[in-house]
């Protein structure tokens, strides 16, 4: 089916002539701005955030630009992919017309925000080993579907969906693929902002938030065509990434290395802890895992999870989830961390 964005896109969208900011309407250097109505004599902090921010964040996308691997005109930041996938939801779908397919046990926010948009959700189970049913996806797509959901590496399960798969669906689908990728990093599977070129409908989600240790400034990231891109900054308010923000995110992004260590200590660790766990008595799975945490079947996940939490570890009790009935979802931490509820673990062990 043929890729048309004027047909995808709402009509109000399509129409939409966005807010022009003072910063929009102005190109070029100066040295008094008399433009924006802003406090001119500074902030109250030891460093002045008295001026708006770049409404387009020009500087942090060229910096993603070489780490990416992608033009600048083809980057969105929001304010953490939740942004992202409320505007998708806004500029994309109809109120009370159109649907999006979700495929569960996934991100809880695609079901969130469809409830406040009032788009109907669909939801096609993933298979027993957590891949994309085919068959049920391409029954549940209608002429009202605008889009289709891909975690991968998948919340809460951990693991990677099957890369054919989700090529299959990008160029046989009409409407909007957005994979969301933000436990990429971990992945042994390569990220598919490298496709942008070969498929107009693809919406590519990644975040700060998990591998670059940014999760307290809320910066998230879609990648997709330029005219895609054109509509998020059509809908996003005019200046949704603050100076602050965009400022750490600069100097973040010169620490390439910091991060690729971490990540390489992370999956060490985690393949630590799953030698450790799954020789538990009580654990009667661990799924293969391309993220920072791992999904553990238990015989026990509420008395498992509440026992964790009386000795002061926080896990994610996911049990009551379709799919991941027993299961409790574990990040792993730092060395120590991970010793110590491997430690605690065991001592459930001898008091079961």
């Amino acid at each position: 089916m043929e890729f048309d964005l004027t047909k995808l896109l709402r009509t109000n969208i399509l129409n939409l002539v966005p807010y022009s900011s003072a910063r929009d309407e102005y190109k070029g250097e100066a040295s008094v701005f008399l433009d924006a109505n802003e406090n001119s004599f500074g902030s109250p902090l030891n460093k002045n955030y008295n001026r708006y921010p770049d409404p387009l964040q020009m500087a942090v996308k060229t910096k993603l630009s070489t780490i990416k691997g992608v033009p600048p005109q083809n980057i969105f930041l929001g304010n953490g992919s939740d942004e992202a996938i409320d505007i998708l939801f806004r500029a994309f779908c109809r109120p009370g017309i159109d649907n999006v397919i979700v495929l569960p046990p996934t991100y809880g926010m695609y079901e969130v925000s469809a409830s406040i948009n009032d788009v109907t959700l669909k939801k096609v189970l993933l298979t027993p080993d957590y891949q994309l049913d085919m068959e049920a996806i391409a029954e549940a797509i209608d002429e009202y579907t605008k889009m289709i959901f891909v975690c991968s590496p998948n919340n809460p399960t951990g693991n990677s969906i099957m890369r054919e798969d989700i090529e299959t669906l990008i160029a046989n689908f009409g409407g909007l693929v957005v994979v969301d990728e933000a436990y990429i990093n971990y992945s042994r599977q390569k990220t598919f902002i490298q496709e942008l070129t070969e498929y107009s409908n693809l919406v590519v989600l990644q975040t700060l938030s998990k591998a670059w240790g940014l999760a307290g400034i809320r910066l998230g990231m879609a990648f997709a065509s330029e005219e895609i891109i054109e509509v998020f900054n059509k809908v996003k308010p005019p200046y949704n990434i603050n100076e602050a923000t965009q400022e750490l995110a600069l100097e973040a992004l010169n620490n390439v290395e910091q991060v690729n260590d971490w990540i390489r200590e992370t999956i060490r660790q985690r393949e630590m802890v799953i030698a450790e766990m799954i020789e538990l008595p009580f654990i009667t799975e661990i799924v293969p895992s391309d993220a920072n945490f791992i999904m553990v079947k238990t015989t026990d996940a509420r008395g498992l999870y509440s026992y964790l939490v009386e000795n002061g570890i926080i896990t994610r009790d996911r049990s009551k989830v379709q799919l991941c009935e027993g299961a409790i979802r574990i990040t792993i931490g730092t060395p120590e961390e991970n010793v110590l509820l491997i430690n605690t673990l065991k001592a459930y062990s001898t008091a079961k």
